[in-house]
This record gives structure tokens, sequence and C-alpha cells, in this order.
């Protein structure tokens, strides 16, 4: 074999295996800037979605993994939806995301999955207050009038619908909770709240922690299994 030929095979064989490891297409990116026009955080830090695109297309996946901009972006998806060439950005990050070492992961972000994989929740908040903070706020709903009879159904067993919950809509935006229930009310819905792994947040997702996002997942289907319930939202 000449050095041209095995040179050659080396390279094809690389390529193969960084197409096996990054099936995204980014390779047909045009450079069109439609993804930067779209993502509200462009510019921020300099980032920027085809940069990162650039950076995959070139092999540089531990440098991009290695920087800050995986973890500026929001995940929204507005990159992809606008996309011509179809390229999945947001797994893209989500990749990157996932190859950063656990200690490294932004700190906000790891402290509140550890919180979530030990406690069932983002917050850490001890049960007896999430159900606390749960009726309080049914409370304020049946002081309103067409809701004198309302009441926050916890752990029913056999509703029609289970619903988890936002970390924040018991933590700082407590108003928000009252949109939905008083549509189930006027609605005549069947539904519960779980009082154990209730968070419908999973930061396991956004760090690209597969492990921890099965956990969490799995925790929602047992609730689901325990209750007797058939019909999941998953609001977040």
């Amino acid at each position: 074999m000449t050095p041209e030929n095995s040179l050659r095979i080396s390279i094809e064989n690389l390529e193969r295996t960084r197409c096996a490891q990054w099936p995204h297409a980014q390779d047909n990116c045009l450079t069109c800037a439609m993804c930067s026009g779209a993502c509200p955080v462009a510019g921020v830090d300099d980032f920027d979605p085809r940069k990162i695109v650039r950076l995959i297309s070139m092999g540089m996946t531990d440098a991009a993994a290695d920087s800050r901009w995986p973890w500026i972006c929001t995940m929204c998806g507005k990159c992809e939806q606008i996309c011509p060439m179809g390229i999945e950005i947001p797994d893209i990050i989500r990749r990157l995301r996932a190859m950063r070492a656990r200690d490294k992961v932004p700190g906000i972000l790891q402290d509140g999955l550890a919180n979530a994989l030990r406690t069932g929740n983002n917050l850490g908040l001890p049960k007896e207050d999430f159900v606390f903070i749960l009726e309080d706020v049914a409370a304020e709903i049946a002081e309103e009038p067409g809701f004198e009879e309302f009441t926050v159904p916890i752990d029913k067993e056999g509703a029609a619908l289970l619903t988890t919950i936002h970390n924040k809509l018991v933590n700082t935006h407590t108003d928000d909770l009252k949109h939905w229930w008083k549509i189930f009310h006027a609605a005549g819905e069947d539904w519960t709240v779980a009082s154990d792994n209730w968070e419908g947040t999973s930061w396991g997702y956004f760090t690209g922690d597969d492990e921890a996002m099965r956990v969490m997942a799995g925790r929602i289907v047992e609730n689901m299994r325990r209750l007797k319930i058939k019909t999941l939202l998953w609001p977040e």
C-alpha cells in the first residue's frame, strides 16, 4: 500500500467515525446565518450557533465541549426549526454538554440535578413544605367567585390525568399554578399531583446526563403506575 493510499484510508476511517458520533448533517451548513438570526442569545460571549456547527464539522469537538458556548445556549430549538439544511443544533449542544465532566457542569444545574436525584425535586423541597404550598395556593383560588369548592387533589388514585410541576411554580411563581388549575376545574377534569417525585424539569436532559434523565422519567412513570393513571401532562 502506498503512503498516499494509507493516508486516504486513515482520513476516510476518521471521517466515518466522526459522522457516526455526530450524525447531524453539520457538514451541510451553508453559514447562511438563519440560526444566528433566530437565536435569542447570539452574541453573548461571542456565541454563534454557526461557530458550534463549524467546530464540530472540523472535528474540534473537545474545544467546543470545553468552551462556555454550550452553556449559553438555551436549547429553545429556534435554530433547528429555521435551519434550511435540517441541522440538529440543539442535539449537538446536548452532546457537547454530555462530554463535560460532571464537576465542571455549571453549579446551579449540577446542584439542582443532585437535589432532584436525592429528593425528587430540583429545590430539595421537603414533602410537607410542598404539600403546604399547594394547599395554600388552592385556598387562594377557593376565595375567588366560582371556585369556592376548589381543592387540590394530591395523590388521587385512579385520576384521569397526572400533571408534573415545574420547580419555580412552588418557589417564585406560585400564581402561575392557578391558571392550569382553574382550567382543570372549569373543564371538570379529573386530575392529580404526586406528592413525591413531582419535578417537571429534568436537568438531566439539559446537562446531557442520560442516566439521571432516565431516573427522573422513571420516577414519573412509577407515580403513574402507583396511582393507576394513564395520561400524563408534562408541562416542562
